[in-house]
């Protein structure tokens, strides 16, 4: 059914709802995709039952969209964010003319679980910044982009997309743009520093060939890599570290929050290193600081 071609008037009406988006929220091209996929997606559905995302549609018809993605078994939380994208969209159209009911209107989101994330201890980190071969290139690269990701709680994308001009060495600080290109300065810590100067020094010329880039991180291939192959490089370190946890792309941001507050950080402090806009997405981490004190007490209190 979603296999339904994408007319050109739904394409046209996805396009100029993604660009008000962008000029009223400055959503990240991740962002924006991922609307744009979900849109066509619910388009092609419509496509299907002979209908358009600019046809005016009733909740029963969303509903009906939704009974046949519980039925693919699309997940709860995907769901979730598919009702959010379709909100804002159908809310704009309102309020620019373009239809005159929003058929969202009393239909509730999935109540999602609160997930805890997984959790890498302090050992585990440990064993995996070394992990990487620091006599080669590439090695050195990827260690300097553990210690720096792990150092500063960023996101993969904010990591690959680091460039000269947003570090300072000298003050020992980063200039991170995070979502909404909202930016804040990070310290980086001894530790990152000391492995940016030697990568900087050792690494990055050799692996840029004398090419000029301001890419702080370049692939191979002498661009900006990938979150996609960041990720491959963070497994595969993960596998040579002998590490067998469930990761995730967000695992060193996690450990970065979790350890912070282990060690008794602040939680607004540990939200603006986050680059959070609300506490309550913070306060997620107290839950899993909790939960290992909680551990450690059952495992090392002769009361326990």
């Amino acid at each position: 059914m979603t296999s339904q071609p994408l007319s050109a008037a739904d394409t046209a009406v996805i396009d100029a709802y993604l660009d008000r988006v962008w000029l009223e929220k400055g959503l990240s091209e991740n962002s924006l995709a991922s609307y744009r996929r979900d849109l066509q997606g619910f388009a092609r559905y419509l496509a299907a039952a002979q209908s358009t995302l600019a046809a005016p549609l009733t909740g029963q018809q969303v509903l009906a969209y939704l009974a046949w993605r519980h039925a693919k078994k699309y997940s709860s939380r995907s769901t979730a964010r598919l009702l959010s994208c379709l909100r804002g969209f159908y809310r704009d159209q309102v309020r620019e003319g373009l239809q005159e009911l929003d058929p969202l209107v009393g239909i509730e989101s999935p109540k999602l679980p609160k997930s805890l994330p997984k959790l890498l201890t302090e050992l585990d980190v440990e064993a995996l910044l070394n992990a990487p071969d620091v006599g080669d290139p590439i090695g050195l690269r990827d260690r300097a982009m553990l210690e720096v990701l792990y150092a500063c709680g960023l996101r993969v994308s904010e990591l690959i997309g680091l460039t000269l001009t947003l570090l300072n060495l000298r003050q020992g600080v980063v200039k991170v743009m995070g979502k909404g290109s909202k930016e804040r300065l990070v310290p980086l810590g001894e530790e990152a520093s000391f492995w940016l100067t030697r990568y900087m020094h050792e690494a990055r010329p050799l692996l840029l060939a004398d090419q000029s880039s301001e890419v702080l991180f370049p692939s191979s291939r002498k661009q900006m890599m990938t979150r996609q192959t960041f990720w491959h490089r963070i497994k595969y370190w993960a596998q040579v570290a002998g590490i067998d946890k469930p990761l995730s792309p967000h695992t060193l941001r996690h450990a970065f929050a979790t350890h912070l507050l282990n060690h008794g950080a602040d939680l607004r402090v540990v939200q603006l290193l986050l680059g959070h806009s609300d506490l309550s997405t913070t306060q997620i981490y107290t839950h899993v600081a909790q939960a290992r004190m909680q551990e450690l007490h059952q495992k090392h209190h002769p009361r326990g």
